[in-house]
């Protein structure tokens, strides 16, 4: 009987709607540009003053701050036990350029938003619950930066100039009070973690046109991005033999075609991108002597998305042969597909069930922190509708509806998580 009414009293808890919402105006305004776009990168002047935002809104709720020394930034609900563990839930501040107001800041909203509704609620979890913002998780200065951090994947390389100058890096996050020599101890134990959890939107269609207002994510697609250059031998365009020429473009366009047909052919589920060709050197009237494409592989299953590497490698050799070319090639990044707990799934599932809330199962074909959480720890996501699917740009919009729903959707997953655990 006292279970029964400690079950019905946790279903009848719900986040407070009209506080989110002023809080999501409040932070949209920080980097805005008064039409929707909101330019917010990470470890600026804007970024910063959103971070002092957020911790002033953790205090006011009587939470606990804290930040490491890859400069993630928390919002923590203690639990009576000091050695409990900690049940994640987070997003990001950070924004691409002219970007819109929802994609990240949602996340980080609708975690403060629970912690609170949580602590004013007098339950006692028996895990602490962390509101994380993770640092640069759009790629200002190394995509994904906090979460790797928090995961212990990051290298000198990442943060000390071996291949790259990294002092502007160095020097933003002596800007928020961190020290580059300590990032590479942030790697939380794995022990002393009972999950992390993330509710973002969705940044594509699937969702709205199966009105169906939550989506489950079950995997995160991982990424893969080389450089591949063909090396041929410039010459006069009017006078060199046509039948002669060592063309770096003709072999990197064919290399393009080629690699589009076969990873269409053979990997459905897959994809395969070519977004920038760098020729040189780059007159109208001479034989290119070199292109440099930058391609990625993106798909949910790390082993295919290496075999469709190795595919595309072997292509590119084949069209730099058939031209007289030589090739380079360099993997510039990798980002690991990861798959979501199966706990989490489930808990997802019997929430929207029993609140009667149409879902359905999704893969994300967009990088999140959780693709490195879930080497350490169980993790789960949770998409809303984005409209017109659109998302990185002043245009992208959720309506507050959805939000709400999302944010209790987490909230529910939450305890039922934190109760289990």
């Amino acid at each position: 009987m006292v279970l029964m009414q400690h079950n019905t009293m946790i279903r009848q808890i719900a986040v407070n709607g009209e506080r989110m919402r002023a809080d999501f105006e409040a932070l949209a305004a920080v980097g805005g540009d008064g039409s929707g776009g909101v330019t917010r990168l990470a470890l600026t002047p804007d970024d910063i003053h959103a971070r002092a935002w957020y911790a002033d809104r953790a205090e006011e709720a009587g939470l606990r701050v804290h930040d490491d020394d890859a400069a993630n930034l928390s919002a923590i609900l203690d639990a009576a036990d000091p050695n409990a563990r900690t049940l994640v839930i987070g997003s990001h501040l950070d924004t691409v350029p002219d970007g819109g107001r929802f994609d990240g800041a949602v996340g980080v909203l609708a975690a403060l938003e629970c912690l609170r509704t949580i602590h004013e609620s007098g339950i006692e979890l028996p895990v602490k619950l962390e509101a994380m913002n993770f640092t640069d998780d759009e790629g200002h200065y190394a995509s994904l930066f906090g979460a790797r951090a928090f995961v212990g994947v990051l290298t000198s390389e990442d943060i000390f100039d071996t291949r790259r100058d990294n002092a502007q890096l160095r020097a933003a996050l002596r800007s928020v009070g961190s020290d580059a020599q300590r990032v590479l101890g942030t790697r939380r134990d794995p022990e002393s973690l009972a999950g992390y959890l993330e509710l973002h939107i969705e940044h594509g269609t699937r969702l709205e046109k199966s009105h169906r207002p939550i989506g489950i994510v079950t995997g995160i697609v991982g990424r893969k991005t080389h450089k591949i250059t063909f090396l041929g031998q410039a010459g006069h365009s009017g006078t060199t033999d046509m039948y002669k020429r060592r063309d770096a473009l003709r072999g990197a366009a064919l290399f393009i075609v080629r690699a589009h047909e076969s990873m269409r052919a053979r990997y459905g589920d897959g994809i395969f991108s070519c977004g920038d060709v760098d020729v040189k050197p780059g007159k109208f009237n001479i034989i290119p002597s070199e292109a440099c494409c930058t391609v990625e592989f993106r798909h949910v299953q790390e082993d295919l998305m290496v075999e469709m590497e190795r595919e595309a490698l072997q292509i590119a050799r084949e069209c730099a042969a058939a031209n007289a070319l030589d090739i380079r090639h360099e993997l510039i990044t990798h980002m690991p597909a990861a798959s979501m707990s199966a706990g989490f799934v489930s808990a997802i599932e019997s929430v929207c069930e029993d609140f009667g809330i149409p879902s359905m199962p999704l893969i994300s074909y967009a990088g999140h922190a959780g693709q490195f959480t879930a080497q350490i720890t169980p993790t789960g996501m949770i998409f809303i509708p984005s409209v017109d699917g659109i998302g990185h740009s002043p245009r992208e919009f959720t309506e507050w509806e959805d939000i709400e729903r999302g944010a209790n959707v987490l909230l529910q997953t939450i305890l039922r998580w934190a109760l289990g655990a």
